[in-house]
């Protein structure tokens, strides 16, 4: 196999796998992205319901998530979806009391 020189045209293989790595990554930092923002806006609901610091709020989703063997990306759906509608599964919202009631109120 030769090294490549410098300036030298990638063959047009490499260059379209290259192409494919690039897409996949971008893709997968927009889930990230977007899982991220789920969580966040999970948190805030949190913050705002348990009178909590956005750190507790973590604990509470991650916590929940471990209890009922759900991931944190889906227990922050959940959540998401209670603070707009009320509603939330009863094995979350079992998870949920317990872990906001074994927090400390100011």
């Amino acid at each position: 196999m030769h090294d490549e020189l410098p300036g030298a045209v990638q063959q047009p293989d490499t260059h379209r796998d290259r192409v494919r790595q690039l897409e996949n990554k971008v893709a997968q930092l927009e889930q990230a992205v977007d899982s991220h923002a789920v969580i966040d806006q999970a948190i805030g609901v949190l913050v705002a319901v348990g009178r909590m610091t956005p750190t507790d709020a973590w604990d509470v989703l991650r916590e929940t998530s471990m209890r009922t063997n759900i991931k944190v990306r889906h227990v922050a759906d959940l959540v998401v979806t209670w603070g707009e509608s009320g509603r939330l599964a009863a094995d979350i919202r079992e998870q949920l009391s317990m872990r906001l009631g074994q927090r400390p109120t100011a």
